[in-house]
């Protein structure tokens, strides 16, 4: 495990970049594993950016998100695939048809779930780009998650509610459960990548990085990667 300390929330995004353009330079045919949430958004502008001043292409990537709401269509302004399409997808050449999300409105959601899993067997993520939950989680893998676990529903903890209530009028309009990938998808990737940024996300940071290995803190898996990295801003970091 590499852990890099950036300065602040845009140092952490500029680090970010550097790994995350590396993968496409290397191989224009990635499959990229992607996150939601607020902590990415920098990474995402630095990556248009450069699409756009310097012609980086996304044409031949592949991705594949971590989770979706249950409940919200793919065209809901609060579902995870219109997020990457406004954030990221709409400011790159990369074909929509190469995308990939859990679908959070489908009728049969145990079958949903099969398929994802099976898509991912088939895509091996290249790098797969994680944020840190306030209390460990990773994806939507809350504290208790089995470790072998697959794409799955899951209720959220109140504390990821409280979370992403932010992004939502009210805390009570976000969804309460969710589609995500299991541990044993993202520990699949070749290369992980986490970011996590504020005070907030200490403790958390300290348990992944530093704590017993253990279900009750979903992030601390990650220990067993052979080729994660962290980066976190000074704030996140001071526990360690």
């Amino acid at each position: 495990m590499k852990i890099i300390v950036a300065k602040d929330y845009e140092d952490m995004s500029r680090k970010a970049f550097g790994v995350m353009s590396q993968v496409v330079r290397d191989n224009p045919q990635a499959v990229l594993g992607l996150a939601t949430g607020t902590t990415p958004l920098g990474l995402y502008r630095l990556m248009i950016e450069d699409h756009r001043l310097n012609g980086t292409s996304y044409g031949g990537v592949k991705t594949v998100n971590l989770d979706e709401y249950v409940g919200l269509t793919a065209d809901h302004n609060q579902s995870y695939a219109y997020f990457m399409r406004k954030n990221l997808f709409d400011g790159l050449d990369i074909d929509p048809a190469s995308t990939n999300i859990e679908n959070g409105a489908a009728g049969d959601l145990p079958r949903e779930c099969a398929r994802y899993d099976a898509l991912l067997d088939e895509m091996r993520q290249d790098i797969q780009l994680l944020g840190l939950g306030s209390n460990g989680h990773i994806a939507f893998n809350e504290p208790g998650t089995p470790f072998g676990s697959g794409t799955h529903e899951v209720r959220l903890a109140q504390s990821t509610i409280n979370d992403n209530s932010r992004l939502f009028d009210r805390v009570e309009d976000v969804p309460v459960s969710a589609l995500t990938m299991g541990p044993r998808n993202i520990m699949n990737a070749k290369k992980i990548l986490v970011l996590a940024s504020g005070e907030n996300k200490a403790r958390a940071v300290y348990g992944a990085v530093k704590g017993e290995v253990t279900e009750s803190l979903p992030a601390s898996i990650l220990q067993r990667h052979p080729d994660c990295t962290f980066i976190i801003d000074e704030a996140a970091a001071k526990l360690l």
